[in-house]
């Protein structure tokens, strides 16, 4: 049964690994709607569906290692883990399908927007580790995603201060910049679902969850 579970676990592992790559993708190509092609709306929309069909399979894999290898201890804390973390990998499929929702809208005529393609950038890393440290159990880097959100965060921040300044001082269009301001949401949304996953990397490997054990 041991060699059965363990090679289970690659397997969940793998998945994991794959959806998360998706995810990677989803946002990369919704940023680059964003601010190149909005044609590109359709191929964001086939990796949102490739998502969702990851995590209906990664749910089965987990529940049939629960019903079948009756797994203990970390393994178990492992599988309901990874049970929690697809739904947040889920939720970022489906933040990427809607910042490439706004591209069909979004006057390109305003040329590149920097600070949202550093959201994108630091979004997509946070996701990447996330899902690293969770395959390699690796609990310095799921703490390193966690801190990370602060950089999301400031740059969420200072959008939206830039967006409150030109809206109220240049009479720049505002309705560009609304959809800026949405989109910048959304990759905020992004780095908060990545550090869900990573807190319940921490849970895996620790046994503490270190948002509800603090409750």
């Amino acid at each position: 049964m041991g060699n059965r579970l363990d090679d289970m676990l690659e397997s969940l592992n793998i998945e994991l690994i794959r959806m998360g790559a998706l995810c990677e993708d989803a946002i990369s190509t919704a940023t680059n709607s964003l601010i190149k092609d909005e044609g590109l709306v359709e191929r964001v929309s086939e990796i949102e569906n490739e998502i969702n069909e990851m995590e209906r399979k990664i749910e089965n894999m987990c529940m049939k290692l629960l019903l079948r290898q009756q797994p203990v201890a970390r393994d178990l804390r492992l599988i309901s883990s990874a049970l929690k973390m697809i739904s947040d990998l889920e939720r970022i499929g489906d933040q990427a399908l809607d910042i490439s929702e706004i591209s069909k809208y979004i006057n390109k005529n305003h040329g590149k927007y920097e600070k949202l393609e550093n959201m994108a950038r630091a979004a997509i890393k946070m996701v990447t580790e996330s899902i690293d440290s969770f395959v390699n159990k690796d609990l310095e880097l799921a703490h390193k995603v966690m801190n990370d959100d602060d950089i999301v965060d400031n740059l969420f921040n200072d959008i939206k201060a830039d967006v409150i300044e030109k809206i109220s001082h240049t009479g720049e269009d505002g309705e560009y910049l609304a959809d800026v301001l949405m989109v910048a949401k959304y990759f905020e949304r992004i780095g908060d679902h990545s550090v869900n996953v990573a807190e319940w990397v921490e849970y895996s490997i620790t046994g503490v969850h270190s948002r509800f054990d603090q409750q």
